[in-house]
C-alpha cells in the first residue's frame, strides 16, 4: 500500500509505495493535478481540481478538514475527479471555508493530495477610524485606520471625498495603510477618510478633520515610532518613523549592535520609514530611529526589535523512498522535516493514519513495518 510521510505545518507531503514480491509494484499512483488555494465570494461556485495517474480503475474521494465528504446537492463530485460546489455557503451555522484534499485510490493503494485552502472573502466594519488632527504648518500629519478583512484589504485615502494619489513628494501611504502628509500646507486642510477594498466589497471610514496652524520653532518629536515585530523568512517589514518639529527634523536609522543596515534589501519610504524586503536571520536586531533638528544637537530616538524566525514553512528534507520487500521482511521508511516551530511527523497508509502495533513501530526519523 501507499505510505505517505506528512510534515504538519504548512503541509509538505511525500508518498512512497511499499510492494510485496509478486505484486505489481510498477503501477504507482501519482497526481497529475492537485487542488490549489482559492478565494471566493459567498454564493459563488467553486471547482477544486484533482486528477491522478495509475492503473485503472482510479477513484477520487474528497476530504474537508480531514473528514471524508459525501456527495449531495450542495457538494458534487465531477466525472473528471474535481469537486464542484454550485453555491458557496458562509453562515454561522455552516461554511464551506476550510482545507480540502483529494484521496486517489486504486487496487494497489491510495495517495493523499496537498491541502487546498478555500477562503471566503469578507470584510468587517472598521475597528479603527482616523481621528481629527491639529498640526503646525510645515510639520507632519498622520492618519490611520484598520479593518478586519480576508483576504487583506487594500487601503486608499480620500480628501473631501476625492481620491488622494498613493504617493507624491509629500504624501506617503505605507503598505499597512497609514497615511503620512509631510511638510503640511494650508491647502491640506479638509476631511480625510480611508477606503478599504478587497474582492468582496469596499468600506469607507468616518471622516476626520485636518486643521493647520502657523507656528514657531519646536523641538523634534516622534509621533509614530517603530514597533516590535516578529516575522518569518522572506516577508516584508515596515518600521514606521515619523516626527514633527520646526524646522523639519531629519530622520536617520541605525542598529543598536552597530552593524550596518542591509543596503540591498532595505529602503526608506516617504520621509523616514524603513522598509526591509525578503528578510532573513541577519536582519534580526534592534533598530533605532533618530529625529534630529537640522544644524543642532537636538534629537529624539525610538527603538524597536525585529525578530526573524528561522524558517518560513515546514519542509520535508529527507523523503521516504518506494521499496519492495519479501513477505515477513522489514521495510524502513525515512522521513525528516525542518521548520520553526519544529514540525510534527505523521505517517499515513492508503490515506489513513498509521496505527502503531507489534509489527509497525515509529522511531526518531522513520517508520518500521515488518
Amino acid at each position: 500500500g501507499w505510505v505517505p510521510c506528512r510534515a504538519v505545518g504548512p503541509l509538505s507531503l511525500a508518498e512512497v509505495l511499499l510492494g510485496i514480491y509478486g505484486q505489481h509494484a510498477g503501477h504507482e499512483l501519482s497526481f497529475i493535478t492537485e487542488p490549489s488555494d482559492v478565494t471566493l465570494l459567498p454564493k459563488d461556485p467553486a471547482v477544486l481540481d484533482c486528477q491522478a495517474h495509475g492503473l485503472p480503475p482510479v477513484t477520487i474521494k474528497w476530504l474537508k478538514n480531514g473528514v471524508k465528504l459525501a456527495e449531495s446537492e450542495h457538494i458534487q463530485f465531477l466525472p473528471n475527479g474535481s469537486l464542484y460546489i454550485p453555491m458557496i455557503e458562509h453562515t454561522k451555522e455552516d461554511s464551506d471555508e476550510g482545507f480540502y484534499q483529494c484521496l486517489s485510490q486504486n487496487k494497489y493503494g491510495a495517495i493523499l493530495s496537498q491541502r487546498s485552502r478555500l477562503t471566503i472573502a469578507s470584510i468587517s466594519e472598521f475597528v479603527l477610524h482616523p481621528v481629527p488632527m491639529v498640526v503646525t504648518e510645515g510639520s507632519l500629519a498622520r492618519f490611520s485606520c484598520a479593518v478586519t478583512s480576508s483576504p487583506p484589504a487594500t487601503i486608499t485615502w480620500e480628501l473631501n471625498q476625492k481620491t488622494l494619489p498613493l504617493r507624491t513628494e509629500r504624501i506617503t501611504v505605507l503598505p499597512n495603510g497609514v497615511l503620512q502628509i509631510h511638510n503640511v500646507q494650508l491647502e491640506d486642510v479638509g476631511q480625510y477618510r480611508c477606503v478599504a477594498t478587497n474582492i468582496g466589497s469596499h468600506l469607507k471610514s468616518r471622516e476626520a478633520t485636518l486643521t493647520v496652524h502657523q507656528g514657531t520653532q519646536t523641538r523634534p518629536r516622534i509621533i509614530a515610532g517603530p514597533q516590535n515585530v516578529t516575522v518569518s523568512l522572506h516577508q516584508t517589514v515596515v518600521l514606521e518613523c515619523v516626527a514633527t518639529g520646526n524646522p523639519w527634523p531629519i530622520i536617520s536609522w541605525s542598529r543598536a549592535d552597530s552593524k550596518p543596515i542591509d543596503v540591498y534589501n532595505a529602503k526608506v519610504l516617504g520621509n523616514g520609514n524603513l522598509v526591509i524586503t525578503d528578510v532573513n536571520s541577519k536582519h534580526s536586531g534592534v533598530y533605532l530611529c533618530r529625529a534630529t533638528t537640522p544644524g543642532t544637537r537636538n534629537y529624539t530616538i525610538a527603538a524597536a526589535n525585529l525578530t526573524v524566525l528561522g524558517t518560513a514553512n515546514s519542509e520535508v528534507v529527507i523523503q521516504p523512498e518506494s521499496q519492495t520487500r519479501p513477505r515477513a521482511g522489514t521495510a524502513r521508511f525515512m522521513c525528516q522535516a525542518e521548520g520553526v516551530p519544529t514540525p510534527r511527523i505523521m505517517w499515513l497508509k492508503n490515506g489513513e493514519d498509521v496505527h502503531l502495533n507489534g509489527r509497525i513501530k515509529m522511531y526518531n526519523r522513520y517508520c518500521n513495518q515488518t
